[in-house]
Order: C-alpha cells, then sequence, then structure tokens
C-alpha cells in the first residue's frame, strides 16, 4: 500500500468512526429526551440506532485490523488506528447505555407518574456534554480539551452517589413508589456509564496524540497528594 493510500485509508477510518460517533451520541440525547417526555416513539428510535451503531462497530474494527495487517504503521499512525478501536468499543457501549435507559423509561410509562428527589436530567446534561467535549478532541487532536473531560467525570460520579442514596431511601420509606425509583437508579447509572466511556475516549485521544497512557489517572493523581503531604523522611541533624 502506497503511503497515500494509507493516509487516505486513514482518513475513511477516521471518517467511519465519526459516523458512528454521531449516531451514538444521538442515540444518548435521544433517550433522555424520551425520559423527560416519556415519548416511546424516541425509544424505538433509540432501539434502531442501536442496530447501525452495531453494525458500524464490526466495520471500523475490521477497517482498522486490516490496515494494522498490511502496513504494520509506526509511531503516530499505529497509535491512531489503537485509539481508533478502542473509542470504537467505547462508543458501541455508549449506544448501549442509550438503549438500557430507553428501555427503562418503557416500564416508567407503564408505571404512575411520581416525582422522584434526583435531577436526572443534569446529570444527562453533563454526561452528555462529556461526550461531545471528547469527540470534539477526538476531531481537533485536541489533547487539552481532552484532559478537560477528565476533570468533569468526578461530578458525574457524585451525582450518581448522591442519587443511590436518595433513590435507595425513597424505596426503603416508601415501597408503593420502588419501581419508579428503581428505574430512576438504573437511569442515573447508565449516565455514570455514559461519563466513563466519555473519559476512556479522551484518555485514548491524548495517547493518539500525545503517547502518554494517562488511563488510571485518577489513582495516580491521589498518589502524588498522597506523597506531597507526607512528611518528609528525612530530618535535620
Amino acid at each position: 500500500m502506497t503511503r497515500i493510500k494509507f493516509q487516505q485509508s486513514l482518513e475513511d477510518l477516521k471518517e467511519n468512526l465519526l459516523v458512528m460517533a454521531g449516531l451514538a451520541e444521538q442515540a444518548i440525547q435521544r433517550a433522555i429526551e424520551a425520559y423527560r417526555t416519556r415519548d416511546l416513539s424516541i425509544c424505538d428510535l433509540v432501539s434502531r440506532s442501536e442496530i447501525a451503531i452495531n453494525r458500524m462497530e464490526r466495520d471500523v474494527d475490521q477497517t482498522a485490523l486490516d490496515l494494522l495487517a498490511m502496513e504494520q504503521p509506526m509511531a503516530t499512525d499505529l497509535r491512531f488506528i489503537l485509539s481508533v478501536i478502542k473509542i470504537n468499543a467505547d462508543l458501541e457501549r455508549v449506544g448501549d447505555s442509550a438503549k438500557s435507559i430507553s428501555d427503562r423509561v418503557r416500564q416508567m410509562e407503564q408505571l404512575p407518574s411520581a416525582e422522584l428527589p434526583v435531577d436526572i436530567p443534569r446529570m444527562a446534561t453533563l454526561a452528555s456534554d462529556m461526550v461531545r467535549k471528547s469527540l470534539q478532541s477526538f476531531i481537533d487532536a485536541n489533547a487539552e480539551l481532552a484532559r478537560s473531560v477528565l476533570t468533569m467525570d468526578d461530578a458525574v460520579d457524585a451525582m450518581n452517589r448522591t442519587a443511590y442514596k436518595t433513590l435507595t431511601k425513597v424505596m426503603e420509606e416508601q415501597p408503593h413508589l420502588a419501581p419508579q425509583a428503581l428505574n430512576a437508579l438504573m437511569i442515573s447509572r447508565n449516565l455514570e456509564r455514559v461519563a466513563d466511556h466519555a473519559t476512556n475516549i479522551a484518555e485514548d485521544v491524548i495517547f493518539w496524540v500525545q503517547g502518554a497512557d494517562v488511563r488510571h489517572h485518577k489513582s495516580v493523581m491521589a498518589r502524588e497528594k498522597s506523597q506531597q503531604a507526607a512528611p518528609s523522611s528525612s530530618s535535620a541533624d
């Protein structure tokens, strides 16, 4: 394969991944809109999107593997292809989470309406913003934008923990609302997973652009802070 043809193949791979990314981002947005409006026709759109996302995941993976086998790329091109394979898997899981949310909406539609003390739309907005920013960082090859996504994950985790505590209390104190609370709890959990996948995508962008492995960045940062706060083992005579 000539270099020019190889570079065109990389561009085609990127374009196909971005098409899939658009479907995944749209799916999660539709799932949340279905939650807000209880519109089951939107749930049907999410289900159809998942089928298309799954098909595209297989196509992108096969193209990436073919490029690895035929060209044996080095350095940046190799990191790019490896990142595409990993981002591809995370986008497919975003689609799965969207489908799970829409399935919960279908169940909630069959239950009496209930006001629950949890702000799912706010959590959804933040998780969706993380997906959008992580994908924009991929489009722009912008490692700094990708790093900004990493800092957003803590907020979604905190919201999910709060939702768990609040909704568990509802189930204990108001058993008649347990089904509604459980569905909301599972939607919160799926949004937390979406945020995790956005974080993974951002990490892969940083790996591609800078060659830096920032996986498990939270544990690394916590260890560094602990080391900085610890007193020095040496003492003056």
